[in-house]
């Protein structure tokens, strides 16, 4: 008995081909933008098939991984590949592309729609002297979490922002992020460790720990777990992967200050 081959429904002549070529462009855009901002393949893939399904286009074919989207609108011969080289953990983007989402299965417009994609994906970043700023502020607050000594304030704010001023600042000019985070955390253990030791600080450890907690991958540790719950295995693992490397990191780099100091 041979086995069956899936039908290729004929297109929908109702469907003009600059309209598919619309709903294919919104698609593909929104899911591009949710993948580099930090949201889960199965996320990007479940949203990219109800935006094109809303729109009137069957027979949608979407695969998502950790680097690359591939959408196939099958009964109109249109596919695309597209490579994600830069990822970062902006959510607010992501709940902007599921509210736009939302507003196009309540009745959005294909051409408002469009508009809306362009809008969000073009949204600049926060500054990088707010995300130090902030960078610093976390810290702070996780070194109050630990019951660490109001004496380590100060050093604690200023490595803090230190490690995401080299983060941000570095992998602005280069995407090796590995030597990136190595950099950062060894700084953030050498300025704690001259700071007790000069009799200001009381407790290094815990300057340490709050300090590094900004670099921490807390989005990519859930998602990776989320992949693997919803059966990404692939996505899970890559993920998995790239936030064990990013602790390797930061355990080498205060390690590295206690071996030489």
């Amino acid at each position: 008995m041979l086995d069956v081959v899936e039908e290729v429904e004929l297109p929908d002549n109702s469907l003009s081909l600059k309209y598919v070529r619309e709903v294919f462009f919104v698609t593909l855009n929104a899911g591009k933008t949710l993948l580099e901002n930090g949201a889960e393949t199965y996320r990007v893939e479940d949203t990219m098939e109800r935006i094109a399904r809303h729109y009137g286009v069957e027979n949608v074919q979407v695969f998502v991984a950790t680097t690359v989207i591939i959408l196939s609108m099958n009964d109109y011969g249109l596919s695309q590949q597209i490579r994600i080289l830069t990822r970062n953990n902006n959510l607010e983007k992501v709940v902007n592309i599921n509210e736009l989402s939302r507003q196009i299965i309540n009745g959005m417009s294909i051409a408002d729609a469009k508009e809306a994609v362009n809008r969000i994906s073009e949204t600049r970043m926060f500054p990088l002297w707010l995300v130090v700023l902030f960078g610093g502020i976390a810290a702070s607050m996780f070194l109050m979490m630990f019951n660490g000594s109001v004496k380590d304030l100060p050093i604690t704010i200023f490595a803090g922002a230190l490690g995401v001023l080299v983060t941000e600042w570095i992998q602005r000019y280069t995407k090796i992020k590995f030597f990136t985070e190595i950099l950062a955390a060894f700084l953030i253990a050498l300025f704690a460790v001259l700071y007790v030791r000069f009799g200001y600080g009381v407790n290094v450890d815990t300057i340490i720990i709050a300090s590094v907690m900004p670099l921490v991958p807390g989005v990519p540790i859930t998602n990776a777990l989320r992949e693997l719950i919803r059966g990404h295995f692939l996505a899970g693992s890559m993920k998995g992967i790239e936030a064990g490397l990013t602790a390797i990191a930061i355990g080498a780099g205060v390690g590295t200050v206690f071996l030489i100091i």
